[in-house]
């Protein structure tokens, strides 16, 4: 009887690491806001798991406004207050 009772607690002790290792790569549900300042206007851009999927932007005179993804495509955000105008994304120099 002891024997069973034993080899139920050195395998609940010899899987406690990986549930530890699991929980601790579990995603987050809060995300990820990196704010900058360029020129007179602030820029909030919001990540979820690494993903940009909004950007907010305030200028130092005006009214902010975000930027959201398109259609779910790289590079293309439009406004969130005018979803007719598509903002472009174009790289003109890379190295």
């Amino acid at each position: 009887m002891r024997t069973p009772n034993r080899l139920l607690l050195l395998g609940l002790l010899a899987t406690m690491p990986i549930v530890t290792l699991a929980a601790d790569e579990a995603p987050s549900a809060d995300p990820d806001v990196t704010i900058r300042t360029e020129g007179d206007k602030t820029i909030q851009e919001y990540r979820q798991n690494g993903f940009l999927y909004a950007i907010k932007i305030t200028p130092k005179n005006g009214k902010p406004y975000f930027l959201v993804r398109a259609d779910g495509s790289e590079g293309n955000f439009i406004r969130s207050d005018q979803p007719d105008m598509l903002i472009p994304s174009w790289k003109i120099f890379e190295w």
